[in-house]
């Protein structure tokens, strides 16, 4: 673009010197007829005897061209070139607005695409179990339990993973900085009697205790994975 626009202006420098070359060449012929008009008015000491008289007339008749040959082909030059360097002048402006606009158009016309937002998704996706018989013990108790509260096997994986952190599926654990116990880690342990007497020491109790209360805060195990992923806690 920049070098279009050098180009544009030593057309037009082009177009100024040949115009001034133009007046240059109208003020000398100006010049010179004006040189031939007060030569005219010169008074001249003519002989009236030996001036031929004519019958029709008693004044000389004189004509003549009012520029000369070379005159008129220099100012015609002048004139042709000042035309041509203006027309070339006139073409490159064109072209770069041409350009200009066109460049203009691109950039009104482009569109920056964001990406898309990461997913938010409240669970990972992790491999769905074919059944509850792949786990065994406290998980497959568990498994069981889950499908039976009408969540499907895609949240078991989630569920496994909740708990491995948790207790290990371990019915004794215990948090002795908490007092967090059981395999949902209840906090304290006693509210799982809501669900059994035996909540200290059967794992499904513990199990359905621990389902009921991500139900209710998380909607699903994976939600519940999710929080606990973010936060360490569920």
């Amino acid at each position: 673009m920049i070098r279009l626009w050098q180009r544009v202006g030593k057309i037009r420098a082009f177009s100024a010197l040949a115009v001034l070359l133009a007046a240059l060449v109208g003020g000398l012929v100006i010049a010179n007829r004006q040189t031939q008009h007060d030569a005219s008015r010169t008074p001249v000491s003519v002989d009236a005897a030996a001036m031929p008289f004519s019958s029709s007339s008693a004044t000389p008749s004189v004509s003549r061209s009012p520029f000369t040959l070379d005159e008129a082909d220099a100012l015609a030059k002048a004139k042709d070139a000042a035309s041509d360097a203006s027309a070339q002048a006139k073409a490159a402006d064109d072209e770069a607005r041409r350009k200009a606009e066109e460049a203009a158009s691109r950039a009104n016309t482009r569109t920056t695409t964001a990406p898309p937002p990461p997913p938010t998704n409240s669970a990972p996706k992790y491999p769905v179990p074919s059944s509850c018989d792949v786990y065994s013990g406290n998980k497959k108790t568990g498994c069981a339990v889950l499908v039976g509260y009408g969540f499907g096997l895609d949240q078991m994986p989630c569920l496994e993973k909740l708990w491995d952190r948790e207790s290990h599926w371990n019915a004794s654990a215990l948090n002795k900085g908490s007092g967090a116990y059981g395999i949902p880690q209840a906090l304290p342990g006693s509210k799982m009697a809501t669900v059994g007497a035996d909540w200290k020491t059967n794992p499904e109790t513990q199990i359905r205790w621990g389902l009921n209360y991500i139900k209710g805060k998380y909607k699903t195990p994976c939600g519940a994975w999710s929080h606990s992923q973010s936060t360490g806690w569920y």
